[in-house]
C-alpha cells in the first residue's frame, strides 16, 4: 500500500487529496502519476526521518520522471538526505545534478555553500589555512548565487560575505 494512503498526518492527507484531484484534472501520463506518487511517498518518509525508505522512493521517482524541472526537486531532496547523513560528497553531487536541470534552485546553492563552509571550518581546525580559504571562497560563490536568485533571503550568508570581505 502506498505510504500516502497510510500516513496519519492531517497535512499530508490534505496534500495527498489535493494532489490526487489535480492529477485527475491535469492531463498526465500514467508514468508521470506514478513518479509523483513515489516522490510524494518519499517526501512523507523523509519528513518522518525514514531516510532509507525516502531514498528508495526518490530513486524510483527519478527512474520514472522525465520532466527536468520535476527531476530537479527529486534530486535536491536526495541531496538533503545525504546532507543529513553527513555524506557531503554525495550531497554535493545531487545538488549539482538538480541545478543542471533547474538552475533556479537557491536552496541547492545555499546547501552547497553550507557544506563548503563546513569543510572550510574543518580545514581551519586542522591547521590547513590554504584549503580553508579555498573552501570558503567556494562557499562564497554559492551563497552569491543563492542571494542573486532570492534577494533578501540568506541574511546570515550575506553578513558572512560582508564580514569576510567576499561581498561585491
Amino acid at each position: 500500500m502506498p505510504r500516502s494512503r497510510i500516513n496519519g498526518n492531517f497535512i499530508d492527507k490534505t496534500f495527498s487529496i489535493v494532489a490526487n484531484i489535480l492529477l485527475r484534472i491535469i492531463p498526465t501520463t500514467s508514468g508521470e502519476r506514478e513518479a509523483f506518487t513515489y516522490y510524494r511517498d518519499g517526501m512523507s518518509a523523509q519528513s518522518e526521518g525514514n531516510y532509507a525508505e525516502a531514498l528508495q522512493n526518490y530513486y524510483e521517482a527519478t527512474r520514472l520522471e522525465i520532466d527536468p524541472y520535476d527531476r530537479s526537486y527529486i534530486l535536491y531532496n536526495i541531496g538533503l538526505i545525504h546532507t543529513s547523513n553527513g555524506e557531503h560528497t554525495k550531497a554535493l553531487e545531487y545538488y549539482f545534478r538538480a541545478l543542471e536541470r533547474n538552475p533556479f534552485l537557491p536552496q541547492a546553492f545555499n546547501n552547497m555553500a553550507v557544506i563548503c563552509h563546513y569543510r572550510g571550518e574543518q580545514a581551519i581546525r586542522q591547521g590547513d589555512s590554504e584549503i580553508a580559504e579555498a573552501w570558503s571562497d567556494q562557499a562564497a560563490e554559492y551563497w552569491k548565487q543563492a542571494i542573486s536568485l532570492t534577494p533578501g533571503n540568506y541574511i546570515e550568508a550575506h553578513n558572512w560575505l560582508k564580514v569576510t570581505g567576499r561581498f561585491e
